[in-house]
């Protein structure tokens, strides 16, 4: 094992796309990064939080954000949704390297 830290790796994209976060963050994983997620799939699995837990999960990732070295974005066929746009923005203003699973539109 090396001296070195681990990389951290903050996954972002719409939670309809649970079995991509779920294949994304194990090869990431397995390639020694730590990866940091979202903490449920509310679109794949039907449950969806309140306007205040919206609110609170946006400003959970942004601080995931923070502590990462890469922003992975899980942009199956290309979407990107309004807060994962967000989120590729705010990791682009403090410097953080964004990745796409897909080639942007």
């Amino acid at each position: 094992m090396s001296n070195q830290s681990p990389r951290i790796a903050c996954l972002c994209g719409s939670t309809r796309f649970k079995d991509e976060f779920l294949a994304t963050q194990k090869v990431l994983t397995l390639g020694g990064w730590i990866v940091l997620s979202v903490g449920f799939f509310g679109h794949a699995d039907g449950e969806f939080p309140t306007d205040l837990q919206k609110q609170m999960l946006d400003e959970l990732h942004l601080r995931k954000i923070d502590l990462a070295d890469m922003v992975f974005v899980i942009n199956v066929d290309g979407y990107i949704g309004d807060s994962t746009r967000n989120e590729i923005q705010y990791a682009r203003r403090k410097g953080v390297t964004v990745m796409f699973l897909e080639p942007p539109l």
